[in-house]
């Protein structure tokens, strides 16, 4: 199955995309603006990631293919919660020539799309460190997340501390989005 935006596609993680996710993967400038921690990963641990990926049914991973481009990074719903139905949802763009493109934009859109409509999720959470700007522009400015809460000193970056940022979206923040601005008819 394939979840399509308006031009990107996110797709399953293939054996043919583990080259360039593991280049991501040891990139310190890429997750310096991502929320989680990394340590370096041989390409060993980037297969062995892989090939978990199947039997994990609460973790979704998707690459996000671009018309002319390929992959430009990945996308994930995770830690969904059926009972409750939320789940995180984070993406990264690894391609730095791919960013400031509006390709995040669609990327979010999509995975709430699927995520409302497909899974009958009630909302989306997420996270980011409070210097990623950009994210929270993407987030919070085009994409309808509110930002509901600031962990204090969360993050050790570049020799100090940052606050975590968490935002949220709902089901009903998604559908009065999309009446606003008919994001899918254009």
């Amino acid at each position: 199955m394939q979840i399509r935006g308006r031009t990107v596609t996110l797709r399953a993680v293939e054996e043919r995309d583990l080259e360039t996710l593991h280049r991501w993967g040891n990139d310190p400038e890429l997750w310096a603006m991502l929320g989680g921690w990394r340590f370096a990963s041989s390409m060993a641990q980037t297969r062995a990631w892989f090939e978990g990926l199947a039997r994990d049914p609460l973790n979704q991973r998707f690459a996000i293919d671009v018309p002319n481009a390929g992959l430009v990074g990945t996308a994930n719903l995770i830690d969904i919660d059926w009972k409750n139905r939320n789940a995180f949802h984070g993406m990264m763009i690894g391609d730095p020539a791919m960013r400031g493109r509006g390709i995040g934009v669609d990327v979010i859109m999509a995975t709430m799309r699927y995520a409302f409509d497909e899974l009958g999720l009630r909302r989306l959470d997420g996270s980011m460190v409070a210097y990623n700007d950009a994210s929270t522009a993407v987030y919070c400015g085009k994409c309808g997340w509110q930002e509901e809460g600031r962990q204090r000193d969360w993050y050790w970056r570049g020799g100090r501390w940052w606050d975590r940022i968490m935002v949220g979206v709902t089901e009903p923040d998604y559908r009065a989005l999309i009446a606003r601005n008919d994001y899918w008819a254009s």
